[in-house]
């Protein structure tokens, strides 16, 4: 456990996940697709195919590289995927009202904070 931490807990399935105090999870072993949904219920999110595809998209580039994608390959990729309107920064932060994908996406997808977060 980290000193001086807040954390809070978040229900999935009938179990306590805890969190830190913005909703990201401590225990990285403990993220599933429930945690996704229940932690986008919180922050009143509505899942769409679209949130899903970035949220795994995340999860397998850090699973590849061992850091969190930057904004800038996310759009790259998004951008080549969707086309131009819908892979743009603009876009993406619509989908991902609290903090665009890289605070909203990394949390749903079990990422622990990107550096210079507070």
């Amino acid at each position: 456990m980290y000193p001086n931490m807040q954390t809070k807990t978040l229900l999935v399935n009938g179990r306590e996940i805890l969190t830190d105090s913005e909703g990201y999870i401590v225990n990285l072993d403990e993220w599933s697709e429930d945690f996704v949904r229940a932690q986008a219920a919180a922050e009143g999110l509505e899942l769409t195919e679209e949130h899903w595809e970035v949220v795994r998209f995340l999860r397998d580039y850090y699973a590849e590289h061992g850091v969190q994608c930057e904004v800038r390959k996310m759009i790259r990729h998004f951008r080549q995927v969707w086309g131009p309107e819908r892979g743009s920064s603009r876009y993406l932060h619509r989908i991902f009202p609290r903090g665009g994908p890289q605070k909203q996406g990394n949390r749903l997808a079990g990422l622990l904070r990107t550096k210079g977060e507070h």
